[in-house]
């Protein structure tokens, strides 16, 4: 894809027989990472636009989530074979800037979407920005790790108010007692969550350390002053849960939905992204009991959850014509007046008309734990930061290791200070 006049595939002449000059149509070439759930209802969507827009068509291509994904976006932009549109996860910003691989979004192109920046949820369009404020992509969603939890077990505890929401879960402690009482009922694993492996346990390790107003990163220094002790207390608290019986050896993300949907578990700690599992298992009647998702708890000083955003982006082409980024936008605005559907993949709409809806109000669980996008931690705004980056490989490396009892929670906390830190100098 090099010309874009190659991509107008309508020619001036009039088609004879028919009223009126043949159809410009502009081909545009789509890429995502969207895989199971959430690959058939962007399907949907975008085939839903290709039908009301005969003047637009999308062809879309899904490649492999994380890592060989933006590898291929940096080497193709960088040789002017990108796609014309695509998803890309707004942590990783950082990385799109050096790189160079995101072309700005203007507000002339927010108009021609029929946008604004006053339309999304505050965190997504901060996160889009980069330092100057200018924008670089459009936020397509909220995701974040939520607390799915076993609404039958807990019928009558002090852990579940009259609505059937979660309470009571104020601290540490709090939270402990609970598993613990779970753990003496016949709950083998009470709180379930990918142990094994970088993603869960960053997630459940940002939160705790987000949780106490830590921030891993400040001024291109890691861990600094009492971050690092906030870092040491994110890891013991999980490695005492570890080390009681609450949560599993080692569980790998399959597992860790598993045990959730077994019984095994009685609060589960993932995405957004598993309620369709849910949802479908209830249908299906294969679960055996009730269950919701709320935003997670406050423990500690204040509310903060891990969460990143599918944005959509228009990569850095020069040969990129007028009506092609036009196409784009027309596109990305329709998607998102349409993200109901895609909210029902358990994402929040980064739109914020689409949250506010009465059909967005009767979506359950989602509507309850919307609140979370209000307390939504991104990644630490950095190039080693974000989906397959350093800093994940670091907490598997680390971090996991010392949750498991492999390492003590200070000696991997001053080893992953020094290793990011060695990657930033």
């Amino acid at each position: 894809m090099t010309g874009s006049v190659s991509k107008v595939l309508a020619s001036a002449a009039l088609v004879m027989g028919m009223s009126g000059p043949a159809l410009a149509v502009v081909e545009l070439e789509w890429w995502d990472f969207l895989a199971g759930g959430d690959g058939v209802r962007m399907k949907a969507l975008i085939d839903r636009f290709n039908e009301e827009h005969p003047e637009i068509n999308i062809t879309a291509t899904t490649s492999e989530w994380g890592l060989p994904f933006y590898t291929k976006v940096r080497t193709s932009v960088a040789v002017g074979q990108g796609p014309d549109i695509m998803t890309y996860h707004l942590s990783r910003l950082p990385i799109a800037l050096e790189e160079g691989v995101l072309s700005p979004i203007t507000d002339e192109d927010l108009e021609t979407a029929g946008l604004s920046r006053d339309d999304f949820i505050a965190s997504a369009i901060e996160a889009a920005q980069d330092d100057d404020g200018q924008l670089m992509a459009v936020p397509f969603d909220v995701h974040a790790i939520v607390a799915y939890y076993n609404r039958t077990a807990l019928e009558g505890t002090d852990w579940l108010d009259a609505d059937g929401n979660l309470t009571g879960l104020d601290s540490i402690e709090d939270l402990t007692e609970m598993l613990t009482w779970a753990k003496e009922n016949g709950f083998s694993d009470p709180l379930s969550f990918q142990t094994e492996g970088g993603g869960g346990t960053w997630r459940m390790f940002y939160t705790l350390l987000r949780q106490q107003d830590g921030e891993l990163i400040t001024d291109g220094e890691v861990l600094a002053g009492d971050n690092l002790d906030k870092a040491v207390r994110a890891i013991q608290i999980l490695t005492d849960w570890r080390s009681e019986g609450l949560i599993p050896e080692q569980a790998a993300y399959p597992a860790s939905v598993a045990l959730f949907q077994s019984g095994r578990a009685v609060l589960h700690i993932n995405g957004v992204w598993e309620v369709p599992t849910f949802n479908d298992a209830t249908e299906a009647d294969t679960l055996g009991f009730e269950w919701f998702a709320n935003e997670v708890p406050q423990l500690l000083d204040r509310p903060a959850t891990w969460a990143d955003s599918h944005a959509l982006a228009i990569p850095n082409d020069a040969n990129m014509s007028a009506e092609e980024r036009e196409a784009a936008m027309t596109a990305i605005g329709w998607m998102q007046r349409n993200s109901l559907a895609w909210a029902d993949a358990g994402h929040i709409p980064a739109y914020s008309a689409t949250v506010e809806s009465a059909e967005y109000q009767e979506l359950q669980p989602n509507a309850t734990y919307a609140s979370l996008a209000d307390n939504a931690e991104f990644d630490p705004r950095s190039t080693i930061a974000g989906v397959a980056s350093p800093i994940y490989d670091s907490i598997n490396n680390l971090v996991a290791p010392a949750v498991h009892g492999f390492l003590e929670p200070q000696d991997a906390a001053e080893q992953m200070k020094q290793e990011l830190q060695a990657l930033l100098d």
